[in-house]
């Protein structure tokens, strides 16, 4: 059996998005993202822990975190090929990804680290504490 009766398979969305409408899909959303990578957020007592299931990731450098603010992105590709075989039955996400991921706080961007093991990337980030303290302000007279 060869993929060709497939090929079409990837715009299938965009097909289908012409004929049911965008709110149709909208509801299915949380469902297409975790197809792409299933990640769990672990709160500590100052600290995160974001781990997203890679499986089949060759390559650490195929993955691209970004922090801004109190959102983590992730991005990458994974590519599942297997030498002499051809794919007829794919339930393994593999391909391009992108998950944007809120955090609970703004956190330390020089306080990041990320490793990839077992088909897990975990993603250990610290909480930005607040400087309460207080800077006086000068005042200065205009008039003279």
């Amino acid at each position: 059996m060869k993929m060709d009766q497939f090929k079409n398979m990837n715009n299938w969305r965009k097909q289908w998005d012409h004929f049911f409408g965008d709110e149709f899909w909208n509801e299915f959303t949380p469902f297409f993202d975790n197809a792409h990578s299933q990640l769990n957020v672990y709160q500590g007592e100052n600290e995160l822990l974001v781990v997203l299931s890679l499986p089949g990731l060759v390559k650490v450098e195929d993955v691209d975190i970004f922090v801004n603010h109190q959102t983590l992105e992730v991005r990458g590709k994974i590519n599942l090929n297997f030498k002499g075989f051809d794919l007829i039955q794919e339930g393994i996400f593999q391909g391009k990804f992108e998950r944007e991921i809120q955090l609970p706080y703004t956190v330390k961007e020089d306080r990041i680290k990320a490793s990839y093991k077992r088909g897990l990337l975990l993603i250990h980030l610290h909480k930005q504490i607040p400087d309460d303290s207080r800077i006086r302000v000068e005042v200065k007279d205009a008039e003279s």
